[in-house]
């Protein structure tokens, strides 16, 4: 699945394609609201929830590795025994 693709279908196919295939990678939090990074092919996806509740709210699509910094302070590397 490419991102020229993905982004021509309606948001419904959209989540369940990223819930069926997509590789979760991260998750965080900004304001009132969950983001739940996931990736497939060749573009990363953010599913935007406002928190505590299940309704998708959105999808954001990127490519640029830029769109990762928000995710990179949450990543925490195993110390060296």
């Amino acid at each position: 699945m490419n991102l020229r693709v993905f982004k021509k279908l309606p948001m419904g196919q959209q989540a369940d394609l990223l819930r069926q295939h997509g590789h979760f990678l991260a998750e965080r939090r900004e304001d009132s609201f969950v983001l739940r990074l996931l990736a497939l092919g060749d573009f990363y996806a953010e599913e935007w929830r406002v928190q505590g509740e299940d309704h998708l709210l959105f999808i954001h699509l990127f490519q640029h590795p830029g769109g990762l910094s928000e995710y990179l302070r949450h990543i925490r590397l195993p110390q060296p025994l």
